[in-house]
Order: C-alpha cells, then sequence, then structure tokens
C-alpha cells in the first residue's frame, strides 16, 4: 500500500507538471528546445553573462559577427519586453579592475534612446559615444580607436533614428551659439547624401527619415576614411563597422545597407 500511495503522488505531481508545461507555453514562454540554434545560443550566452562581466579570454574569443548577432539579438529582446535580469551590485564590483566590452555604440543624445537598454547590454558591455546627431569627430574616432585598438572591442555600430532634431535643425539651417558648428558636421549628408525626389523640407517625414541615413551613412564612411587604425582592424577582420536605425515608435534597431 504504501508503494501504491508513492506511485499515486508521483503520478499526481507529473500530472501537475505537465499542466503546467502547457500552460507556460501556451502563454509564451520560451524554452531551450523550442529556439532555433542560433537563439538557443545566444540564451546560454546571456545567462553565463549574469554571472558576471566579460573577462579578457572571453572577449578575445568573440567573433566580430557575432557580436552583432548579440546585440540585435538583445533589441529584439528589448523591444518585447524582456530584458535580461542582471545582478549590478556584482558587476560594478567586477568591473573595477578593467574592462573588455564587446562592441562601442555612436548614438544620438536624443532621451528617448537609452543605448544600454535598447540592447539589452549591462555594466562593462559596450562602450557608448553619444552626441546630438550622431556626428563623427576627432574626440569621437579617438575614443573608438581606443575602443577596438586598445581596450578589444570587436564591434563599431553608428545608430540614427527616426524625427531626430539635429537632423531637422541642419536641414532648417538653424544659426544660434555652438548649434551652429555642431549642425554644420550634419550638413554634409544633405548636402552630399544620395539624390532625393520630393520637397526637402522638415515637413515631409520621408525627407527628414531619408538625411537621417544618410548621416548614419556618411559616419560610417567618416570613420573609415578618417582612421587609418580601425579602417585596417576592419579590413583584417578584427571588427566589424556598421550602420543602424532606430525607430522611436517602435523600438526596433534595423541595419542600414
Amino acid at each position: 500500500m504504501i508503494m501504491l500511495f508513492n506511485r499515486q503522488g508521483l503520478a499526481s505531481s507529473l500530472s501537475l507538471v505537465l499542466v503546467w508545461l502547457m500552460a507556460a507555453r501556451g502563454a509564451g514562454v520560451c524554452f531551450a528546445d523550442d529556439l532555433l540554434p542560433k537563439e538557443a545560443a545566444l540564451q546560454t550566452t546571456e545567462q553565463a553573462a549574469l554571472r558576471g562581466v566579460l573577462t579578457p579570454e572571453q572577449q578575445a574569443a568573440l567573433a566580430p559577427q557575432a557580436v552583432l548577432d548579440d546585440l540585435l539579438a538583445g533589441n529584439r529582446r528589448f523591444v518585447t519586453d524582456d530584458l535580461t535580469q542582471r545582478n549590478h551590485s556584482r558587476r560594478i564590483r567586477e568591473a573595477y579592475a578593467g574592462q573588455f566590452p564587446k562592441a562601442v555604440i555612436l548614438s544620438c543624445l536624443d532621451s528617448r534612446i537609452p543605448v544600454e537598454d535598447v540592447f539589452d547590454r549591462g555594466i562593462g558591455d559596450i562602450f557608448v559615444a553619444r552626441v546630438a546627431g550622431n556626428f563623427v569627430n576627432e574626440d569621437i574616432l579617438g575614443s573608438m580607436e581606443f575602443a577596438c585598438h586598445v581596450a578589444g572591442a570587436k564591434l563599431i555600430m553608428v545608430v540614427g533614428h527616426t524625427h531626430c532634431g539635429a537632423v531637422k535643425a541642419a536641414i532648417d539651417d538653424v544659426r544660434v551659439g555652438n548649434i551652429t558648428p555642431m549642425l554644420a558636421k550634419i550638413r554634409p549628408a544633405i548636402e552630399k547624401g544620395r539624390p532625393f525626389e520630393g520637397p526637402k523640407a522638415t515637413d515631409n517625414p520621408a525627407y527628414v527619415a531619408h538625411v537621417c541615413r544618410e548621416n548614419v551613412r556618411l559616419a560610417v564612411e567618416t570613420i573609415r576614411e578618417r582612421s587609418s587604425i580601425l579602417r585596417n582592424m576592419e579590413s583584417g577582420g578584427r571588427i566589424k563597422i556598421v550602420g543602424a536605425y532606430y525607430d522611436l515608435s517602435s523600438g526596433e534597431v534595423s541595419l542600414l545597407p
């Protein structure tokens, strides 16, 4: 009778587990065997990241394309409100002695683009440079060279965004204080960018989006043209340089061709 009781109890417990699993799948809970191989590998990487910041060995083993895939997977989690839970207190202590980030991201100053959250990154994961209009100058280039050549980052990403106020100001040729020389660094995207058919004014959203994308492409070209260090690292396969576009309405990041 005791054995029968135990079996019945076990059967009851297993039934409850099966019911929970079916309900969880119906609610959209993702299990390892539900994932594509690449997604499963990225999830495993993120679970390992919970234990702490990147080590020099882990950073050295990363390939540029894998870092890009990882960031885009993080953005998908951001869009679906599934951000990774990290032990920030532990990461602060572990990152104190050194940093070995995987990427450097140049973003606009816009307060609606919290870069680390957008890519589901934590302390010690990425370098972030921010300036209104996400343009490249000598200081930004030097920072990128430090991030990649000295600190070992494997990816440079320039991120522009929809409805960029700095781009709109450059289109309108705004002139006030130090904003004037700042916008002068964006104007080449207007003057030298790809052709655009239609009204070229800030009240035309399609034109603003066009210039925003051209501004990102210009920044990527400038990095390659003005930094022989980064250009040679990219040609040697040690880093990847890409442009991307952030949609303020959805939170989604898409790569620019």
